[in-house]
């Protein structure tokens, strides 16, 4: 079966180091975006006197600005665009054209005026309705609709007479504007003074009283969209020269050369490729414009539509918008954690082109980047005359600008709760000793909530107070934690409680009515919500929030977050149950008529005989056989009630066929051939005592069959009248006919057998109650430890008791004495081999890691259940652990729960290499009874690819079993 796994698109990544939480981490801010509007002030009277500004030269970026500036294109390619797009042809009503003319230095300033760079009201001109049409080009140039008249009459020649005057206007405008060339090009290159920096320095007074105060506001505004870009590009070679490149060349190195790479990518990685995808194209082609139509601009509109309507523009922005928070986190991180990399921020923070911003501002320059330039567009927009073509072209614009920031919030907000998840996880504080895999770190792990909430709780000294606590709603576990503010606010999260995996978290009531809380001299309102463990009656919480709105947001929070971890995991199944009957066993019920139930079943082994897979299923009645995958199964045995069964097919790559029964107290064997065509209805049932072999009637409590090497071995206890231990008994599987090479006990049996004594018998606590086979030994579970043997030698064995808790009296080993204060009252259920130097105990309610001098490891550490178990099963690199109403998967190296299999009188049947059997209530309940429903829980594989290191079975198990000399494992 193959098993798909889920996935989350969002931009991750580890935190270097990433371990179990333990140091806290200050909360990072939230990165909703706010943008101001710029601060253009345009109230400034054109007859006083003009507003002073202090500033420097700024230092001039070299490279991408070179680029720019050394290279313009001509006036024709320089403001042209790909993929024009045939928007209305707009039309422009001019006097005349501007005409070409040349300055001082012999550059061409190539200025062509529109209707608003000389508005009718200031130059008092009269304009008729009918002037000389134009058409906008993919260049955003203004072409007359003669070619022919325009340059005979050297310009755009009114039809009403009145050209030679609006010539003259143009060219005194012209006349007027040369002596900015030199400004402009220094306001370019980032070397003219802050205080010049702004449209009405680079223009005479002369220009300005000509144009008017709204156009006078249009360009100014204009400009600052030039002033803007070039800042932004100054920014981003800034960030490369001065970080990027310094962090690199650093000797010593301020980060460690192993990290640098991946701290460069993770803080800087999506800001370069920002650059290089968009920022020179975008910029040389504005500054082109400026240069051509200084100090009028028409139109900038095409050249940021172009941009805007590119491929890689929008998935550019989104990319880097997403990452933002994840990109600050990391440097916020790296700035607390390496002195020497404060230092370095600290001293970079004098440079000329840093001018003592932090790096944050650099990194926030493209998150505020569209908003601000929406609000300057808004601005143009609203100084644009009527029949401009900016009134068609900017709503569109603005149009693409607002979809693509919105666009963003979806992604933002989850890196901005990946960035609040991480501190989360580093300031959780958790129990000691408790060990919790919460797989905090995996890349789809994500904070889907986190809030304060109130709980009443009740002391030790009988009295009860309001407890004011922090929920944390991730998509497998919430959490209840206890925040305590330290030094240098540092913020510790303390557990209330153990955290609860989603699969048991269940939802109470969301409806009662609001409670008073006082504090102090008032009384609040509050409304209380209910939430509990579905495998603890103890485990229920009654939480307060201030709102109903806010009850009202957690009750859909919890049901979207349980939905998709329900979803992921029916998707992400490790065992998938496979039904193999849910029909024919039933067990009796008030509503039973007439037929006699089969009863409850308890064991069930799969077999295979010539061919053809069956599967024996013992119930109270007796035991029946039939075909795998039918409802149809044949009673074959009364022995009623039988504990345990077992099929083995082979001994030593043979044939051997025997059917071992444990029931009333005795063990027997039959033929497993005769019980497969007793299944299929070919035999009668009668004819299969005729195989039967007893081995043993004295009063059998527990048997289990295990394979040492080569050989088959059953194990069993039996118990004697007024003895105060259990005989321990071994039976080898041998061929009758054959040469017995085992070793036999002084009576040996007077007939041929199937099964033979190997070595004397031992003894073992009356206590016991199952076996575990491991490569070479056995564990036997007891009531409060397991005992290892060998069971090819149980009176010479050598004992060992796990865990070992030897050094507990030890002054130094105090975390040990509280692991065995723990497991007091606690039952052993077996052992799980888990690497090459750890097993894993299995409890009841817990495990803990030992060594395999049977020590405990990892700090005497110690894992609770969720549920309390009744057995368990391992299978590659996960353990089961079987409850009345619950199948909890975990990972056997971590003891991450990975998996829940839910249903109601679950009981494990069968486990083996092949097939893990357990049985439940079915979903039948009629006059026949209530059906008992028997489960395959079958592992799977992922669709594709190697399996993640969560479930890769661990190397070590294909080590020799030389690895485990001392239990000979």
């Amino acid at each position: 079966m193959h098993r798909q796994r889920p996935h989350v698109d969002i931009p991750t990544a580890l935190p270097p180091g990433a371990r179990h939480p333990q140091n806290p981490q200050p909360s990072s801010p939230a990165y909703s975006i706010q943008v101001t509007p710029p601060p253009y002030d345009y109230s400034w009277d054109l007859d006083s006197a003009e507003p002073q500004s202090s500033g420097t030269p700024r230092a001039r970026t070299q490279s991408l600005y070179d680029q720019v500036l050394q290279n313009p294109p001509t006036r024709t390619t320089s403001a042209s665009v790909s993929g024009y797009m045939p928007f209305p042809e707009p039309q422009i009503y001019r006097s005349a054209s501007a005409t070409s003319s040349q300055n001082g230095g012999g550059q061409p300033l190539g200025h062509r005026y529109s209707r608003s760079d000389i508005g009718p009201a200031s130059l008092r001109l009269q304009r008729d309705p009918s002037m000389t049409s134009f058409m906008t080009s993919a260049s955003g140039a203004y072409y007359t609709n003669d070619d022919s008249d325009f340059y005979a009459s050297g310009g755009s020649a009114d039809s009403h007479g009145d050209s030679n005057e609006g010539d003259e206007i143009s060219r005194d405008l012209s006349h007027l504007s040369l002596h900015s060339d030199e400004g402009l090009r220094l306001f370019q290159t980032g070397e003219l003074p802050d205080r010049d920096e702004e449209w009405h320095k680079l223009v005479s007074p002369e220009a300005r009283e000509a144009l008017g105060k709204r156009e006078v506001q249009r360009q100014s505004v204009i400009f600052e969209v030039f002033k803007a870009e070039r800042e932004y590009v100054f920014d981003l070679e800034a960030v490369r020269e001065v970080f990027i490149d310094a962090l690199r060349s650093a000797s010593p190195p301020i980060i460690r050369e192993s990290f640098l790479n991946k701290f460069i990518n993770e803080v800087f990685g999506t800001l370069t490729n920002w650059r290089v995808a968009h920022i020179p194209i975008h910029v040389s082609a504005l500054f082109a414009r400026q240069r051509e139509q200084h100090p009028v601009v028409q139109s900038i509109s095409d050249i940021i539509l172009d941009t805007a309507l590119k491929d890689d523009f929008r998935s550019s922005y989104e990319v880097y918008i997403k990452n933002y928070p994840l990109a600050e986190s990391r440097h916020r991180k790296e700035l607390k954690q390496n002195q020497d990399y404060q230092a370095f921020v600290q001293s970079v923070s004098t440079d000329p082109r840093i001018r003592k911003r932090d790096l944050t501002t650099f990194l926030s320059r493209p998150v505020t980047r569209l908003p601000r330039l929406n609000l300057v567009l808004e601005q143009i927009l609203k100084l644009t005359d009527d029949g401009h073509p900016d009134k068609d072209t900017l709503p569109i614009i603005l149009d693409v600008l607002t979809s693509c920031i919105k666009s963003t919030q979806p992604g933002i907000e989850a890196a901005e709760n990946k960035v609040k998840f991480w501190a989360l996880c580093q300031s959780l504080v958790f129990q000691k000793g408790e060990l919790i895999d919460m797989d905090l770190y995996a890349d789809t792990r994500n904070l889907v909530r986190l809030a304060p909430v109130s709980r009443w709780n009740r002391t030790e000294t009988g009295l009860s107070s309001w407890a004011d606590l922090t929920a944390a709603l991730l998509d497998n576990f919430l959490v209840l934690t206890k925040e305590e503010t330290r030094a240098n606010n540092v913020v510790k999260r303390y557990l209330v409680s153990r955290p609860i995996p989603l699969s048991f978290l269940r939802l109470g009531s969301f409806t009662s009515s609001a409670e008073n809380r006082r504090d102090g001299l008032r009384y609040n309102s509050v409304w209380p919500f209910t939430i509990y463990h579905a495998a603890s009656k103890t485990r229920q919480y009654t939480l307060y929030v201030s709102t109903e709105a806010e009850r009202k947001r957690w009750h859909s929070v919890f049901q979207e977050a349980i939905g998709l971890h329900v979803a992921r995991q029916e998707a992400n199944m490790y065992f998938e149950p496979h039904t193999l009957t849910d029909h024919f066993f039933r067990q009796p019920t008030v509503k039973v008529k007439g037929s006699k139930p089969t009863g409850r079943v308890t064991s069930a082994v799969p077999f295979a005989s010539e061919g053809r897979k069956f599967l024996a299923v013992g119930c109270f009645s007796g035991i029946y056989a039939g075909r795998l995958q039918t409802e149809h199964f044949n009673k074959a045995l009364t022995a009623s009630n039988p504990t345990s069964i077992f099929a083995i097919e082979t001994v030593a790559n043979k044939p051997f066929h025997r059917f071992i029964v444990q029931h009333d107290s005795s063990l027997v064997s039959y033929s497993l051939d005769i019980l497969a065509r007793v299944g299929l209805g070919q035999t009668d049932p009668k004819t299969l005592p005729a195989s039967l072999e007893k081995h043993d009637t004295s009063n059998v409590q527990f048997s289990r069959v295990v394979r040492i090497g080569r050989r088959v071995l059953i194990v069993y206890a039996s118990k004697r009248h007024f003895q105060t231990t259990l005989d321990l008994h071994v039976l080898e599987a041998v061929d009758p006919g054959g040469t017995i090479l085992s070793p036999k006990r002084t009576k040996a049996s007077s007939s041929a057998s199937y099964f033979r004594p190997y070595g004397d018998p031992g003894f073992v606590a009356k206590d016991a109650h199952d076996i575990t086979a491991l490569v070479k030994t056995i564990a036997i579970a007891t009531s409060d430890r397991i005992v290892i043997l060998d069971p090819t030698n149980l009176t010479r064995s050598a004992i060992t008791f796990v865990p070992d808790f030897t050094d507990a009296s030890n002054a130094t080993s105090s975390a040990m004495a509280a692991l065995k204060k723990r497991l007091e009252g606690a039952k052993p259920l077996g052992l799980v081999r888990c690497s090459a130097t750890e097993l894993l105990v299995i409890f009841d309610s817990m495990g803990c890691y030992v060594t395999r001098h049977g020590t405990p490891s990892r700090s005497s550490g110690y894992m609770r259940w969720e549920c309390k178990a009744t057995a368990f099963a391992a299978r590659g690199a996960h353990v089961l652990l079987f409850s009345p109403n619950f199948v909890e998967i975990r990972n056997v190296l971590t003891g991450l729960l990975v998996q829940v299999v839910e249903g109601q009188d679950i009981r494990l049947l069968h486990s083996s290499d092949e097939a893990i059997l357990v049985v439940m209530r079915g979903g039948q309940d009629d006059e026949a009874g209530m059906s008992e429903k028997i489960v395959d829980l079958k592992e799977t594989t992922e669709i594709a690819g190697p399996r993640t290191a969560s479930v890769q079975p661990p190397a070590m198990w294909d080590e020799p079993p030389a690895m485990w000399d001392e239990w000979d494992m």
